[in-house]
């Protein structure tokens, strides 16, 4: 009993502690709200007002008809610029895509030939190159093909497709974002206000106070440990509630008592992981450049941005000891599907290994840096 108590006053000491500094609540604030918004409206993950040139040296109705089909939001407004206009275009950043095309384009479609059409791409611009190719394939395709069909028979094809988006039916990239990039903020708070706690008492030479108190390691570790946690869950519910869901109208399938409930988990790893960095720096410079080395792979491999499926085996494999690997995946699952425990047992008992794994190393390590200060 006297250990709980002990355990309750010092987390308590660390909110107090937190509630004073305004910078870091003001930290937490922006990041959890104005940021989350910011990135989850304005980084989609589709193809966004993208700049388009189109060379018709046709002029037939097929081209105007190509050129007619590239619109808001995928597009902006095609320029229709001549031959020579195209080269200093793309250096100087104008068009992300020129489509060039060629003469007779619509006499040679219509009598069975395959004429070619060009198209430049910016490829500095990565994201936007690499998926707009296929939206202007996509579209000229169409439209050649709908051109055709109304001067020729229509053949029957022997199937019919027929597509059913699960979940997201509109195929809303802010659906998707805000809610990864809400997770991947969860991470990095969880991770700062731990280890910073840590490395305050040291600077403020408060940990020495600690030290001649009947205070073992283990307790002072586990009252910032829920401490921080707690601050996080309370943050984390608020903009689930008044941004994710309020603010940006993303839709939330399944229960947020589970969705909390696992955060806590894991948070557990996270903040244990904090403690374990706050131990080896030794000021906050030192920690912001570890947490770059930690928080990027974390971020990055985790499923997040990309699907693990579409990694080396052997980074799927290591990324499998991370929790941010297991808390993204049934984060996915509770949030998008509407799944139950039942579905992310497997994840939760990752997590609670992951997270006893940490908090052990974590102090093991802060026992050594507390007996050499002693």
């Amino acid at each position: 009993m006297l250990t709980l108590l002990n355990i309750f006053h010092l987390g308590v000491k660390e909110l107090r502690s937190l509630g004073r500094d305004t910078l870091m609540l003001t930290v937490i604030v922006f990041a959890l709200s104005v940021q989350l918004y910011v990135i989850g409206k304005g980084l989609p993950q589709s193809l966004n007002k993208a700049p388009i040139a189109i060379i018709d040296e046709d002029h037939s109705p097929l081209s105007i008809r190509i050129a007619s089909a590239f619109y808001p939001p995928h597009f902006l407004t095609p320029f229709m610029i001549e031959q020579d206009a195209a080269d200093p275009g793309l250096d100087e950043g104008m068009y992300t895509f020129v489509l060039d095309i060629p003469p007779n384009f619509q006499r040679d479609v219509l009598a069975g030939k395959q004429p070619t059409v060009q198209l430049n791409v910016d490829a500095t611009r990565v994201a936007q190159a690499f998926i707009g190719n296929n939206y202007v394939q996509a579209i000229v395709h169409g439209e050649v093909t709908a051109f055709v069909q109304k001067h020729r028979s229509e053949a029957t094809l022997p199937l019919e497709l027929e597509i059913r988006f699960l979940f997201n039916p509109n195929l809303n990239s802010v659906w998707f974002g805000t809610v990864m990039e809400m997770l991947n903020i969860i991470t990095v708070l969880s991770v700062i206000l731990t280890g910073a706690a840590l490395i305050r008492e040291r600077e403020h030479g408060t940990i020495e106070h600690l030290l001649v108190m009947p205070l073992t390691p283990f307790e002072i570790m586990l009252g910032k440990v829920w401490s921080m946690a707690l601050a996080v869950v309370i943050a984390a519910t608020a903009s689930i509630i008044f941004v994710v869901q309020g603010w940006l109208e993303v839709p939330l399938q399944g229960s947020l008592g589970l969705f909390i409930a696992s955060l806590s988990l894991y948070l557990f790893a996270t903040t244990s992981l904090g403690i374990f960095l706050g131990t080896v720096a030794r000021s906050m410079p030192q920690m912001g450049l570890l947490l770059l080395v930690i928080l990027l792979p974390l971020q990055m491999l985790s499923g997040g941005f990309t699907p693990r499926e579409s990694m080396p085996q052997l980074i799927q494999n290591l990324m499998l000891a991370a929790p941010s690997t297991h808390f993204v995946a049934l984060a996915q699952a509770i949030l998008y599907r509407g799944a139950g425990i039942s579905i992310i047992w497997p994840q939760l008992i990752a997590l609670c290994g992951i997270g006893s794994v940490f908090f052990l190393l974590a102090l093991i390590r802060f026992r050594k840096t507390i007996g050499s200060m002693a």
